[in-house]
């Protein structure tokens, strides 16, 4: 089920949460299990039992390794804990990929079940906690499958570690900022809604019809790769943001999982600020444990690298994945190696001489903003093709030359390029500055003047109320009228 159908909308949702709310404290969780078997379900009926016989087995798994405490076999039970969830995760996901490309043995195709990656990951990081100690073991069977099959990021996160939202689900929501949160939930759902299905879903039109065409002029080579990044931008951010609101409606705080990415002036800073759960979690669960950046200087690359194939397979089985990862590996290496080797200094003259030092930290700042742009461009150029041949053929495409371009220019009518560019032009407008900080700077200097005021407040309420309203209305009569409502990372 998606959260941008009608069904969802109108149905499932309401219903979710006049049972959750209408429930006592005791019986929320099984409300909540119970809606989110059913969510998953509606799409994966088969699958659902997988999901289960995975919670269940990590559960008896913690429970054996709290019995067997200060004894061997305790640690043998957490790895197992640990281990098993990931080995569903290698056979539904990377099987065929690891016998074709290892044994070059063609194997029957095998489903993958949606959002295995995001709830291996949840499931793992609780368990690693739990052994550290810094969870305590959930004893509530029905608390920890809450946990695991919240609907809300079962299928494409933000990942939501237990720690996080532990209390809530133990304690139930706190009512005195409920409605806060619910209000803002909404608000922030409507958000997401209207960037996945106003600007990603449009976008996406235009991808598809860009992509049908075969052949392609370099101006049109760059709007379809800009529109690329911006479609998977928009796609996820907004699944995210849909997400997030969920949570605040039934009083969980997840956490950020967007920050803005193509204002960033360095690929360590855009990693920072996309998918920002998943990289935290390797952070975490990977880099750390491997030593991170507190070792030499040949095992630090080591552990980047290895952290980053890790990044680019858990997206997909897939050499363009492979190729995706390792591609931003190399680029961090080189980044980060330089900044170690510059150590920080900075240059006497430009002390010397502050006006000359102020014109190259503008020029500096433009042109790193430049290259993390074309990294992008280039990069989400990789991860969007099925293969490394079209991935190419789109980059030389950009450079002027490749298949992707029309060399005889009597075979191509021209005219429909200028078309297409002109009937999308507004909507790829409308995402570049949407994905800067621009609009939330505008509504944070809108509210914080009228905020000043009662009158003022009560008409921020009232806008919040007509934005969330006028969205969803918007969404709807899309929704209505066109078939067009793929989601990307439903395969990750």
């Amino acid at each position: 089920m998606l959260f941008s159908s009608i069904t969802f909308l109108y149905l499932f949702l309401p219903v979710t949460i006049l049972l959750y709310f209408a429930m006592p404290h005791r019986g929320r969780n099984l409300v909540l299990l119970a809606a989110s078997l059913l969510f998953y379900a509606w799409g994966e009926p088969v699958n659902v039992l997988l999901m289960l016989l995975q919670i269940v087995v990590t559960y008896v798994l913690l429970w054996l390794a709290e019995r067997c405490r200060d004894k061997r076999a305790a640690g043998i039970f957490y790895i197992l804990s640990v281990l098993l969830p990931f080995a569903a995760l290698f056979y539904f996901k990377y099987f065929n990929f690891f016998m074709d490309t290892v044994f070059r043995v063609k194997t029957r195709s095998i489903a993958l079940p949606i959002g295995i990656s995001f709830y291996t990951f949840q499931i793992a990081s609780y368990c690693v906690d739990v052994y550290k100690g810094r969870v305590e073991r959930q004893k509530n069977l029905i608390t920890y499958a809450a946990y695991v099959t919240l609907f809300p990021q079962l299928v494409a996160g933000p990942i939501v570690r237990y720690s996080e939202i532990e209390r809530t689900l133990t304690r139930g929501a706190d009512f005195s900022n409920l409605r806060r949160t619910f209000g803002g939930g909404v608000v922030r759902f409507a958000v997401g809604l209207g960037k996945k299905v106003l600007i990603a879903n449009v976008i996406g039109e235009f991808v598809a019809e860009v992509a049908a065409l075969g052949q392609r002029s370099v101006a049109l080579s760059w709007a379809y790769a800009a529109a690329v990044s911006l479609q998977i931008y928009f796609d996820f951010s907004g699944y995210s943001d849909m997400a997030i609101g969920l949570g605040g409606m039934f009083g969980f705080s997840f956490p950020e999982n967007f920050r803005y990415p193509f204002i960033s002036r360095s690929v360590s800073e855009f990693w920072r600020r996309w998918h920002i759960t998943l990289g935290a979690w390797f952070r975490d669960y990977v880099y750390i444990p491997m030593g991170g950046n507190r070792v030499s200087t040949a095992r630090w690359m080591w552990n980047i690298l290895v952290v980053w194939l890790f990044t680019g397979l858990w997206h997909g089985a897939g050499w363009n994945f492979i190729t995706w990862g390792l591609l931003f590996a190399v680029l961090l290496v080189l980044e980060k190696g330089a900044a170690r080797l510059s150590g920080g200094r900075k240059d006497a003259r430009d002390a010397k001489d502050p006006g000359r030092g102020l014109v190259l930290y503008a020029v500096s700042k433009v042109l790193r903003h430049a290259y993390v742009v074309l990294v992008i461009l280039v990069s989400f150029l990789v991860f969007h093709n099925d293969s490394l041949s079209g991935a190419a053929a789109d980059i030389q495409a950009l450079a002027g030359f490749g298949s992707r371009i029309a060399q005889d220019a009597q075979s191509t009518d021209h005219t429909v390029y200028a078309y297409m560019l002109r009937n999308r032009v507004v909507v790829l407008w409308v995402g570049l500055i949407g994905s800067t900080p621009f609009p939330m700077w505008v509504w944070t200097r809108v509210r914080d003047r009228l905020e000043n005021s009662k009158i003022g407040s009560v008409a921020v309420c009232a806008l919040r109320v007509v934005m969330a309203a006028g969205l969803l209305v918007l969404c709807t009569a899309y929704l209505i009228d066109g078939s067009f409502n793929p989601f990307l990372y439903f395969r990750f």
